[in-house]
């Protein structure tokens, strides 16, 4: 896929998590997780980089935007969603540096996923702010809706 296509589609990710968030912030067990202060970030097959964070607190941001980094870049080295990659090293189904991630820099919670789009390209994401669960489910719902958008 092409830079300008698959900036399109990112940017139009983007804007419908905005519209998503308020949904999920009227749930108090994920409103009071950063209180709205909520960051995606996705890493594409050629290694870009994208991400965007989502409310008004700096400190909490940063931290959020850390947390969705980490959970894409872990995605994006092993192809496999945090949580599930971390219960495999410990279970020593798989290495503890196997994918170049040592046990103290691996990230349990849920909310990093490999997607597959419509056409076929790969994407890491990770979402950091609500419940694990949730992050990974704005993230579903979020690409599918664009998907159904543009066709």
């Amino acid at each position: 896929m092409k830079t300008e296509e698959m900036d399109t589609i990112i940017n139009n990710l983007f804007n419908k998590i905005g519209t998503l968030i308020p949904a999920y912030m009227k749930v108090p067990e994920d409103e009071c997780i950063s209180h709205g202060n909520v960051a995606a970030c996705i890493i594409d097959e050629k290694g870009l980089v994208y991400g965007k964070m989502y409310g008004e607190d700096l400190a909490k941001l940063r931290q959020s935007y850390k947390v969705a980094w980490t959970k894409a870049s872990q995605v994006w080295l092993t192809g496999v969603k945090t949580g599930v990659y971390e219960r495999m090293v410990f279970n020593k189904e798989v290495g503890e540096n196997a994918n170049g991630i040592e046990a103290p820099d691996l990230i349990g919670w849920e909310g990093g996923q490999p997607m597959v789009m419509k056409n076929g390209t790969k994407i890491s994401v990770g979402f950091s702010g609500f419940r694990g669960t949730t992050d990974l489910e704005i993230m579903v719902k979020a690409l599918s809706e664009v998907e159904q958008n543009q066709s």
